[in-house]
């Protein structure tokens, strides 16, 4: 039985994001974008509300909530402000997730209940200057020295690099093993060698902390590992799987966040004697804006509702995170459109909608690389079944 209705839970958290959103994020989101300003008060709010554990149980200081809770959430915070909706999506999909899935208890209970807590963030340390869509070819190594790993490498793109006080590093210890040689270990961002480097000067999601961080013989314990020894490559793209589905809820909220601005301003707006609302060329807009962000709605909640079940959700995220980015693109590009002139300036918010939209077809995956995806799922005949095939309902 297919069932599209929140429930009360799901609603509570929907009005209660909506709500920090437009007291907490909306003033002040244009000044932070433009001077590069990270949010530090409102993080520091958002873990007090907390979004920034929502799916880790309630033992380690979580919400406790499920994967549709969460993208609710995002998709909400990102009508208004993406550079705080990736620093919650890396804590949440990220970092927390893997560590709670994967991590040990002791990892658990040292790291995990202050990242749920909103005490710390964490970053997800696995892209690199000559790495980034080819996860495989890590030069970062991590020597096996006997009880502990000595690190060295560069990340880059690394959101909360400057801010996060822990970070999973996906790193190579075993070159001739390939893909199997890789492990994902735990880095403390006070330990002598960790080297942050500038912020990056990005085209949207401005205000987030995105940084390249060097690692100069840092000393690991073995302790600090996630995973069996070679787990790492797996573990990166578990994580990355999920993180999509946070991904495509940004993306989602972005595209609604712009048609709800269009929506407001075509009502507003006269030319020719009437609302621009009333002129086709306007309302075909809309009507195609409207159409599309639902359709992307249903694949970011089916996705989600998936991965609650328990089912394989790596299809399913893949066409999410492409289908709602190439939606924000699109229709943040005929917000700007609707506006006219007022949507060229920052005073309106559009803009910077359709600059945050654009690395939403990048990061955690590029466009290409879910089509990669899909693609070797259809040809291996494990593209996702219908539903009532597949779920135990």
């Amino acid at each position: 039985m297919m069932q599209f209705d929140l429930t009360e839970e799901h609603l509570a958290v929907q009005q209660a994001a909506r709500e920090f959103t437009q007291q907490e994020l909306l003033p002040g989101v244009i000044d932070r974008d433009r001077e590069m300003k990270h949010p530090t008060t409102q993080v520091q709010k958002m873990g007090e509300m907390g979004f920034l554990g929502m799916m880790v149980s309630p033992e380690y200081n979580g919400g406790g909530m499920d994967t549709i809770s969460y993208v609710l959430a995002m998709e909400e915070i990102s009508k208004v402000d993406s550079s705080c909706s990736v620093i919650m999506s890396v804590n949440n999909s990220l970092v927390c997730w893997g560590l709670e899935t994967f991590g040990t208890e002791e990892q658990k209970q040292k790291y995990l209940t202050k990242l749920a807590a909103g005490e710390i963030i964490g970053s997800f340390c696995l892209s690199e200057p000559e790495a980034g869509s080819d996860a495989t070819s890590q030069r970062t190594t991590a020597i096996d020295m006997g009880d502990h790993y000595i690190l060295n490498g560069t990340k880059n793109w690394i959101t909360n690099g400057g801010k996060s006080s822990i970070h999973l590093v996906i790193a190579q210890t075993y070159p001739e093993k390939g893909h199997r040689g890789i492990n994902a270990l735990i880095v403390e961002t006070a330990w002598d060698g960790v080297v942050i480097g500038a912020k990056e000067d990005k085209l949207g999601i401005r205000a987030s902390d995105t940084h390249t961080i060097m690692y100069n013989d840092v000393k690991v314990p073995k302790s600090n590992r996630i995973g069996e020894d070679g787990f790492g490559f797996k573990f990166a793209m578990k994580v990355l799987s999920g993180g999509r589905i946070g991904i495509a809820a940004q993306a989602l909220g972005i595209a609604a966040g712009a048609y709800e601005l269009a929506v407001k301003y075509s009502k507003e707006r006269e030319a020719f004697g009437k609302p621009i609302s009333q002129h086709q060329a306007i309302a075909f807009k809309l009507a195609d804006m409207a159409t599309e962000i639902e359709a992307a709605r249903l694949l970011v909640y089916r996705a989600a509702w998936m991965k609650d079940q328990g089912m394989d959700y790596t299809s399913a995220a893949a066409m999410a995170k492409l289908f709602a980015s190439e939606v924000a693109m699109r229709h943040t590009i005929e917000a700007v459109q609707v506006h006219g002139g007022y949507g060229y300036v920052k005073e309106y918010h559009v803009e910077r909608l359709m600059r945050d939209a654009k690395i939403t077809q990048i990061y955690e995956g590029t466009s290409e690389m879910q089509r990669v995806v899909i693609s070797r799922n259809i040809l291996s005949g494990q593209l996702y079944e219908p539903l009532w095939k597949t779920a135990n309902v």
